[in-house]
């Protein structure tokens, strides 16, 4: 027979060890989402910078070649914030854009996009081509 004055359910033991074990789950779940967003923030900026560093090197494709060392020896392609958004374009935190170019035919183009981070820290891309005329 069953004993009816016998209690079934949890003691107070099992149910803060159950507590524990999901509240430290439940953190390492959210690290992990924290960590993904700082991840996708730092992949969005530097899609954001070759695109930048690609549109510039659009416009000096769509420039004449006789006229492409001097517009670069002027700083005609070296951007700041301000000058990006003028562009239409999205600027990242402190971005700068700065072109450089050595070499005569073929003229060896550097364009290097530098911003800073959601921490702060100094990010750059690179993207190096090569145009003759």
């Amino acid at each position: 027979m069953h004993d009816k004055n016998k209690e079934s359910g949890f003691t107070m033991a099992e149910m803060l060890l159950t507590a524990a074990i999901l509240g430290y789950a439940l953190s390492a779940v959210l690290a992990a989402y924290v960590g993904n967003m700082v991840l996708n923030e730092a992949s969005r900026n530097l899609s954001t910078a070759v695109s930048h560093a690609e549109f510039v090197l659009e416009d000096i494709r769509n420039t004449s070649f006789s006229s492409v060392a001097g517009n670069i020896t002027s700083g005609n392609w070296n951007w700041n914030t301000s000058t990006v958004a003028a562009q239409g374009l999205t600027a990242l935190n402190s971005e700068s854009i700065a072109v450089t170019s050595s070499g005569a035919n073929p003229l060896d183009i550097t364009v290097t996009v530098t911003w800073n981070d959601v921490h702060g820290r100094n990010r750059s891309c690179v993207i190096k081509t090569t145009m003759s005329g």
